[in-house]
């Protein structure tokens, strides 16, 4: 019989290690662009926009795709500890979010600037609002114990797609974000190659690049979380009352 514990694929640790390594990456060089050509970040004065870009930088791009890894990393773990992995990760990337929505917002107030008119907060909205869904959905189904095996079953796929479908306008919505700072920032400047928007430039290149990365690693099929025992037997007895087909038919 084979062993229900399968160990990591060879290249799947190469491949979140160098995950995390993008996703660092852009994490610190938007701190660098925002320390060096935005003046810091503060909350009282001027600079409180750039508290924005970098809570959503850290909280929907970097940690919703560590989110989403989790059951790629914690393959042989209990099937509860990871759920609430997952989940918590999503819980601090929404807040972090939050913070970052609420700064420019009250920022534009405090100047006197409209709000909405752009598709970067077009879709930074959209994009937050499902966010926000797909976690109560998401905590409903599989964290809150009334739900149904069945149910959950049923819901699975759709969840699975809906997150990759967020993370990956999250990423959209950041490269439309960088670009109408710098076309805002810069002007006919930005064409003359000014440091600042080669930064900017590397920096969405990387995001792009962990975007990437992430989803190559939650599509190859064979990297996928193996099911535990647990699993295995809620989904038989599932089958069987639903198909009519009995344990040992298959």
């Amino acid at each position: 019989m084979e062993s229900r514990t399968n160990p990591s694929p060879g290249t799947l640790p190469c491949c979140v290690a160098f995950s995390q390594l993008l996703g660092l990456t852009v994490v610190a060089l938007t701190g660098a662009w925002l320390g060096l050509y935005r003046g810091g970040i503060a909350w009282e004065s001027a600079l409180q926009f750039n508290v924005h870009p970098l809570c959503m930088v850290i909280g929907l791009v970097f940690l919703q795709g560590d989110a989403l890894l989790v059951y790629r990393v914690l393959r042989n773990e209990a099937k509860r500890t990871t759920k609430v992995l997952h989940g918590l990760l999503h819980g601090f990337a929404f807040i972090i979010a939050l913070v970052g929505l609420v700064a420019v917002f009250d920022y534009h107030k405090k100047k006197g600037y409209a709000d909405l008119y752009s598709l970067h907060s077009w879709c930074g909205i959209l994009v937050f609002v499902l966010y926000f869904v797909q976690w109560l959905v998401g905590f409903s189904f599989f964290l809150f114990p009334g739900a149904s095996f069945s149910l959950r079953s049923r819901y699975r796929p759709q969840h699975v797609f809906v997150g990759a479908s967020i993370f990956l306008l999250s990423v959209g919505t950041a490269l439309l974000g960088l670009k109408e700072a710098l076309l805002f920032n810069l002007g006919a400047k930005y064409s003359t190659f000014e440091p600042e928007g080669v930064l900017a430039n590397v920096l969405g290149l990387l995001l792009a690049g962990f975007g990437l990365v992430v989803l190559y690693i939650l599509t190859r099929a064979d990297w996928k979380r193996p099911p535990q025992a647990e699993e295995q037997a809620l989904s038989m007895d599932f089958k069987t009352l639903t198909e009519g087909d009995s344990p040992g038919s298959q």
